[in-house]
């Protein structure tokens, strides 16, 4: 049986980005990471998400359990926070890298678009009746 300090960190990372593989938990970091001192407390993720009390319960104890919020209770109140100011970061990169790559897509379309019914592209965008292959995306 491997121990968890002989965990590769490539194991390690993909369970972190299960964790994050998740609109709900998205949405919540981002809410946390605007929030001031990256801290919210649940009725204002409660608010904010939409989320049933249940559904934010699961999502937020699957963000701590992967160490990536921590929260404080203080009287009735339960104040969660982002564990680590990079989370932020990660998911400001997260953005930008996906605005590229649509950028991209949408170029690609915009070419696919401008070609003669039944070309097909040497990169294999596009289909034999002038359509953008989905896996090109």
């Amino acid at each position: 049986m491997i121990s968890a300090a002989q965990t590769p960190l490539y194991e390690i990372k993909a369970n972190l980005f299960k964790a994050l593989a998740h609109p709900a938990r998205i949405r919540i970091l981002e809410l946390l990471a605007a929030a001031p001192d990256t801290a919210a407390p649940v009725g204002y993720l409660l608010a904010e998400t939409g989320l049933e009390a249940s559904h934010l319960s699961q999502h937020l104890a699957t963000l701590r359990r992967h160490g990536v919020v921590t929260s404080v209770r203080t009287a009735n109140v339960v104040t969660y926070r982002l564990a680590h100011p990079k989370i932020s970061e990660l998911l400001a990169i997260a953005r930008v890298f996906l605005l590229d790559s649509l950028a991209g897509s949408s170029e690609r379309l915009r070419i696919a678009q401008e070609l003669p019914a039944g070309h097909l592209d040497s990169s294999g965008d596009v289909d034999s009746t002038g359509h953008l292959n989905s896996t090109a995306l």
